[in-house]
């Protein structure tokens, strides 16, 4: 039986088993140190980490302290800018409230003054004139209206106003409360250790958080709200005395235009009178001029009537004398006088038609005028009672004030506005 057959093996001489065994050792020597570097800047890198960590937290806290006098500072001064618009916002609205009283005290005299304008369209004829109370009038309408119309326009700007104080005073407290909020942050964190319980590890807490601001981010905000909230405020004192030396004037205006109308119609009422009385003495004086008129129509009439009789008696001769026969038919003196008699009469007849038709004429003329001016007196009367109706209207809107002096009238009419304030009575000024 034959041996078994050995499979061939790798076999290393005794030079490289020698070096394997060298470079094992030397490996395991570079090894050790290599540790023995690493535990040495281990203990340098502790050292140093806990000075570096101890200094870091005692830096941030100073920051925090120092972060949370900047933030406190802040909420103050936007606190004294909250309370300097909240003070304008009370003032604005009491000059508004007295320019609506004001707006509302011109009702009455507009009312007037266009009814005095609807009363005097009540006149006929020609006493519809455009004179000057009529200018006046309008003058008076178009002051009032537009006296409402500036009044108006500075109430609407003091509502402007008001809304742009509301919302900077929004903004303001807006901004005084994340102030406060981080004050409480802020002051958390500087509470906080390292032995503190509440502290733990976060998931990514050196991230960005979005809708963050730089410093300077932060601090342009509030100076820009401190900023508006003073702009705003001297814009609001502008306003309330633009609106307190509006009043005045409009007052002023309306008083001087109240005393020019009433002197146009006390001066149109004065006429009036004049012109009615002279026109009653032009138609008393008619009145006797028709009826001497109407005498002479009657003697005009009767000489008509005898002088036809004496034609009649002519004419009848004439046509008598006419039925002579031969020589006896002639023309003799007889003949001559009764053809001149009766030329003479047709044209004294003649005359006397044209005169009697001349003064039936004139009589006629004068009865028509005569209509005329009573109608005419009738509108005078007319108009003159409208003219005084007026001047009682505007009378009865007057009230005099313990000085003696006469004045417009002012209601009280009760405060209800926007800011909820009610029960208080201003006079409009």
């Amino acid at each position: 039986m034959s041996a078994p057959s050995l499979k061939p093996s790798l076999r290393h001489s005794v030079s490289e088993w020698h070096s394997n065994n060298q470079q094992l050792s030397g490996t395991a020597q570079h090894e050790r140190h290599v540790s023995h570097e690493i535990r040495q800047e281990a203990r340098t890198l502790r050292n140093e980490t806990r000075c570096k960590t101890v200094w870091d937290e005692s830096d941030t806290s100073r920051r925090l302290s120092d972060r949370i006098w900047d933030v406190a500072r802040w909420r103050d001064v936007l606190e004294c800018s909250a309370q300097k618009v909240d003070v304008e916002m009370e003032a604005l609205t009491l000059s508004k409230e007295r320019s609506e009283l004001a707006l509302a005290a011109t009702s009455i005299p507009l009312e007037v003054s266009n009814e005095c304008l609807m009363l005097r369209e009540g006149r006929r004829g020609f006493e519809l004139v455009s004179d000057p109370v009529e200018e006046q009038l309008k003058k008076e309408v178009e002051l009032i209206e537009g006296v409402q119309q500036r009044l108006q326009q500075s109430i609407g700007r003091a509502f402007e106003q008001l809304c742009v104080l509301q919302e900077v005073r929004h903004q303001l407290t807006a901004d005084q409360q994340n102030k406060m909020e981080a004050l409480d942050i802020d002051m958390s964190c500087l509470s906080l250790t390292i032995k503190s319980a509440n502290i733990s590890l976060k998931t990514n807490p050196t991230r960005i958080p979005s809708c963050s601001s730089t410093p300077q981010e932060w601090a342009q905000f509030s100076q820009y709200n401190v900023a508006r909230a003073r702009e705003a405020v001297h814009m609001s004192q502008q306003i309330r005395d633009d609106m307190s030396l509006s009043r005045a004037q409009l007052h002023n205006e309306m008083e001087a235009q109240r005393r020019a109308t009433e002197f146009a119609l006390r001066k149109r009422n004065h006429h009036e009178e004049q012109a009615r009385d002279d026109l009653q003495w032009q138609i008393k004086n008619t009145e006797d001029e028709m009826a001497e008129m109407e005498g002479d129509i009657r003697g005009l009439d009767a000489d008509l009537q005898a002088k036809t009789a004496s034609l009649m008696l002519a004419h009848t001769r004439l046509e008598t004398r006419s039925r002579r026969s031969g020589v006896d038919l002639c023309r003799d003196e007889v003949q001559h006088g009764l053809v001149a008699e009766v030329q003479q009469l047709e044209a004294t007849i003649q005359a006397l038609k044209q005169k009697l038709s001349e003064a039936q004429h004139s009589l006629q003329k004068m009865k028509v005028h005569h209509s005329h001016m009573q109608q005419d007196l009738s509108r005078k009367q007319e108009a003159l009672s409208l003219e005084q109706r007026s001047m009682q209207t505007r009378t009865k809107t007057i009230i005099t004030n313990p000085s003696g002096t006469n004045k417009p009238a002012v209601p009280l009419v009760p405060l209800m506005n926007s800011s909820g304030r009610s029960n208080l009575q201003l006079l409009a000024q």
